[in-house]
Order: structure tokens, then sequence, then C-alpha cells
């Protein structure tokens, strides 16, 4: 299973979604924001390496962390060498070498943010309750449905104590996962790792092991 994390707009949280659901998974979570990776950085090959041909990708999975990554790097030298297509064949690769891969999308709409999509089988669409991230997700499901990503679930993220999940539901009509705003989600980017690693019994990590057990169960 190839499952890609989109959302459009930047700041909503996919990053997030992509590695607590890729840990709930037992996946491989593959950082493919060429330009702005956000996933923990880790030493070793990493995607602008194996996009460039310098490393093959099952060499650049780190399973030194609480999370299997295969990491994006961080240099402008590293992007200029990376050859985007190749993308696909790299996610591939990792899905028939580890049975289940979660993508982590670039934002906005550009050639980049398609090509996991290309890849994927099925996507979350992340999305706030807000003004701004709202249009950029219907943009970003347009795109999903036009690469044939089937569109599993939206992830209202970072949501407060009444989100407008009927509404949202009804905008997108796709089934809709909250996860609320959380001092332990924010602690647990700090430190690199699941909000279940550092918070086992709070809402957000029941909330990522729902997310995860609805999309075993399709």
């Amino acid at each position: 299973m190839i499952l890609a994390v989109t959302g459009g707009k930047g700041g909503v949280g996919k990053s997030t979604v992509a590695l607590n659901v890729a840990a709930e998974l037992d996946a491989v979570v593959v950082d493919a924001d060429l330009g702005m990776a956000d996933l923990p950085d880790r030493r070793g090959p990493d995607l602008h390496d194996v996009l460039a041909g310098r490393a093959d990708p099952i060499e650049a999975v780190d399973e030194s962390g609480p999370i299997d990554l295969l990491p994006c790097g961080r240099s402008l030298h590293g992007l200029n060498a990376a050859d985007p297509p190749r993308l696909v064949e790299a996610v591939e690769t990792v899905e028939r070498e580890y049975d289940r891969v979660v993508v982590d999308c670039p934002a906005g709409m550009s050639a980049d943010a398609g090509l996991p999509l290309h890849v994927a089988q099925r996507c979350l669409l992340v999305t706030c309750a807000d003004e701004f991230a709202l249009p950029d997700a219907i943009r970003a499901r347009a795109l999903a449905r036009v690469l044939d990503a089937g569109i599993e679930r939206l992830v209202l993220n970072m949501a407060g104590e009444s989100p407008p999940v009927d509404r949202v539901r009804s905008v997108f009509g796709t089934p809709v996962a909250t996860v609320p705003r959380s001092d332990a989600v924010a602690r647990a980017q700090r430190n690199g790792c699941p909000v279940s690693a550092v918070a086992p019994g709070d809402r957000a990590t029941t909330q990522f092991e729902s997310l995860a057990a609805s999309l075993h169960s399709t």
C-alpha cells in the first residue's frame, strides 16, 4: 500500500499526520517535500541522493529511529541534483521491500506535489477549519481525483472543541476524521517522534489509532 498525505496549503500539519499515521500502520514514511523537508533529518543518504542516482532507495531508509523513514535532504545542491520523476520508482521500490509506505507530499499544486499522488493508490487529505486552508484542500482533492489517488479520509487537523465536521463532510463528500490541537503533539514534534511515544493516552494518539484502523478496514 502506498498512501499519500496531501492538503494543498502549507502549515496544516500534513507532516505530523503522515508521521503519526505511518507509526500506527508500521509503515515507512517518505518525506517527498523536495524543497522544504519537514520530517526529522537523519544521517546517511536521503531522498535527494536517491533521485540523483547516488543511492539506492532501500539503503536510504533509516530504521534507527522510532519510525522507519526515508528522509529528504535540505541543501540547495541536493535539490538541484535531484530528478523528481524518479520518485515514482523509488517509492514503488520501498513498497516492494516494506509493504506499507506513507508519503508526505509537498504543499501547493506543482508537479512535485502531483508525483506522490500519481504513485499512491490511496490518500489522506489534510486541512484545518479556516477560510484559507479549505479552498486549497478543494484544489488538492481535484488533483488527487485526476491522478486516481483514492481519497480515504479528510483529516481536520488541529481541531478545536466543536469542529465543523458535518459542514466539511458535505463540502468534500468524504468521511472526516478529526485530530485535536494538543500539547502532546507539539512535544512529539520537537522530539521527532509520533505522539504515541510520548503520550500513549492522549486524545490525539487515540484519534491517530482510529484513523489507521479505518485504513486497515478499507
